[in-house]
């Protein structure tokens, strides 16, 4: 049996991500490959708040087996002006009949599918230096016009 220690975890930030439609790129050989341009939105937790940045983008390839690869990158503005680059990697898997719901741009209950990312952080500002050495995963959802996250540092 394991004497390591089990992982728990804190809430960073609630984040609500907003977008364009996907524009889609086709067919590829690894599969399906589309574009969602981030417009803004907001984030809010016990230890930072601020917005979403315009700018932003989440590269998704739907492969063969039906799951949706994502990965974006965006900035955070803190409410004191900070600036934190987000990459954000994960996975959307639901059965056929919910992904066209979402991808139809239906919304969702969350419990339906699963999609889960594991973000990673940058800054330079001297108050969130401690996000450049966080783990963390996130829950979230996809919504009609964009996406919402429950980011957790994991302990």
């Amino acid at each position: 049996m394991s004497t390591l220690p089990k992982p728990s975890f804190r809430l960073l930030f609630d984040c609500v991500l907003q977008a364009e439609p996907p524009k889609v790129i086709g067919e590829t050989p690894q599969g399906l490959r589309r574009v969602i341009t981030i417009t803004g939105g907001w984030f809010d937790g016990p230890n930072m708040s601020g917005e979403v940045l315009p700018g932003g983008s989440d590269w998704q390839l739907i492969r063969q087996d039906g799951v949706v690869s994502v990965e974006s990158r965006y900035m955070l503005q803190t409410g004191d002006g900070a600036l934190i680059f987000v990459h954000n990697r994960g996975v959307r898997v639901a059965n056929p009949e919910i992904s066209a719901k979402l991808d139809g741009g239906e919304d969702v209950e969350p419990s339906e599918y699963r999609f889960r990312t594991t973000p990673t952080f940058e800054t330079g500002a001297e108050e969130y230096m401690w996000l450049n050495s966080v783990v963390a995963v996130a829950s979230a959802a996809r919504r009609p016009r964009g996406a919402e996250l429950a980011v957790f540092e994991v302990l």
